[in-house]
């Protein structure tokens, strides 16, 4: 053995407590750190010859490298959508890399088993039945991808092809239904060969993102052969859901196959006063649902739910000796495009375990509460205009005059010490938007936000006459 590989495995307990203070000194100054940095890079160096041990690295990265991390797990990190690490997943996390399983054979079965309890856990948070069987995927742009790939197989049953074996081509054209798909839709269609024109925009309802029924049935009426629809469980400019319960009405009498992309609208679920916005949401073919968001997990980690595994193992099916048969309930090798991955699950089950339906009722609802403050401030202050009602967890706003792009960079700019935000365009007019699903944000927080976007938008020069 390498002599520093030697050393380093020798003094192993000593140096994972030194990193545990580092982490843990990062994770004390989250709420003091400047939400997003403004540091040059530093100059790179070369990959040194022999190396200088663990705790040398530790050092370089604490010089180097950490002054230019962003607090994008502390509590205003309000851009895209992004949580935290609760304290359990973060054990779940360290855990996962000590244990180092591959949990995509059942021929070294007990990572596989962990997951399976957790996809149960997970499939009851969010009111599913047996029939929905879920797999762990990196993100919600895999999640959709590997629904939309369910989808295109399914289209292929329906026309007695499987573009798995014959390719996509053998399906002719395909469409493919939205109201306000989200970009990883629009990605998922080119990476699987059915391409970004094979999707067909449906008008929405007056001044939502919310699909028309009506208009998604017209569309239905005029297309030429089974088709898919794509809808939205919470979108990300405003948080607006499709009529589920309408949309799967609608396929018992059109026969499309029904992706959700409830990527962190699916948990409005565990809120009795908004569970109502997720109601239809088991009916679907399959689902996207994003953990890394609301569930407070590190990235990466979703999971995604079909009622359909058979064509999922038809899409992803390995063959290779080592493997073992396919059988009747696959392995996650047969169910994805990956061979092989960390135990994502490992996170999920420590803080599902940790904090169960009621930590996770208490953190939708202190987010929903935090948003709606955020809105009413936005809604009062003179020189912003909010440009939708906050209807979960999304405070989407512009500027009151002039609200141009470069304008709205000016005012994030402004902000970036206290609060994260990022751009947006709803309805055409350049935006900004405050996402809440971090477990740290308080109501205190968002006091601060609002006092950093009155200061900002004080001191925002003024739109030019030209």
């Amino acid at each position: 053995m390498h002599p520093r590989l030697a050393a380093d495995l020798a003094r192993l307990p000593d140096l994972l407590d030194v990193t545990r203070r580092q982490a843990t000194a990062f994770l004390d100054g989250l709420a003091e750190r400047p939400v997003v940095q403004a540091v040059r890079a530093p100059e790179p160096v070369p990959l040194p010859a022999s190396g200088a041990g663990l705790q040398s690295a530790l050092q370089d990265f604490a010089t180097r490298w950490e002054p230019g991390l962003s607090a994008g797990a502390g509590p205003r990190y309000l851009g895209f959508v992004t949580g935290g690490v609760t304290p359990a997943a973060l054990a779940g996390d360290w855990l996962t890399a000590a244990v180092d399983q591959n949990p995509t054979s059942s021929l070294d079965a007990a990572g596989q088993q962990v997951e399976e309890e957790a996809i149960g856990w997970l499939r009851d948070l969010f009111g599913l039945s047996a029939g929905h069987q879920g797999t762990f995927v990196s993100g919600a742009t895999m999640s959709n991808t590997v629904g939309l790939a369910i989808a295109r197989e399914w289209l292929g049953e329906q026309l007695g092809v499987s573009p798995a074996e014959d390719g996509v081509g053998a399906l002719g054209t395909v469409r493919v239904l939205s109201g306000s798909p989200h970009s990883s839709v629009v990605k998922g269609l080119s990476v699987l060969g059915l391409g970004r024109a094979a999707l067909v925009p449906v008008p929405t309802l007056p001044d939502r993102e919310a699909v028309d029924p009506a208009a998604l049935e017209r569309a239905l009426r005029e297309a030429d052969g089974p088709c898919v629809v794509v809808a939205n469980a919470g979108t990300v400019n405003t948080v607006d859901f499709d009529d589920l319960r309408a949309i799967a009405a609608l396929r018992d009498r059109y026969g499309f196959w029904l992706h959700v992309d409830a990527a962190f609208g699916a948990f409005a679920a565990l809120s009795p006063a908004h569970a109502h916005l997720v109601d239809g949401l088991d009916l679907a073919d399959s689902l996207c649902v994003d953990l890394h968001k609301w569930l407070n997990v590190p990235y990466d980690s979703a999971v995604q739910f079909t009622r359909r595994r058979d064509l999922q193992a038809r899409v992803f099916q390995n063959a290779a000796a080592y493997l073992g048969p396919l059988g009747d309930t696959p392995d996650p090798v047969h169910l994805t495009p990956e061979n092989s991955r960390r135990l994502r699950a490992l996170a999920a089950w420590f803080t599902l375990r940790a904090y169960g339906r009621e930590g996770y009722l208490e953190i939708v609802e202190r987010c929903v509460a935090c948003a709606h403050t955020l809105g009413e401030a936005v809604g009062a202050l003179d020189g912003l205009r909010l440009l939708a009602p906050v209807r979960l967890s999304v405070v989407c706003f512009t500027l009151a005059d002039a609200p141009t792009a470069e304008r709205l960079a000016a005012l994030a700019g402004r902000l970036a010490d206290e609060v994260f935000l990022t751009p947006t365009v709803y309805a055409g007019v350049p935006a900004l938007r405050a996402a809440f699903s971090n477990w740290r944000t308080t109501e205190e927080d968002t006091r601060l936000v609002i006092r950093a976007l009155e200061r900002a938008v004080r001191e925002l020069p003024e739109p030019s006459s030209r």
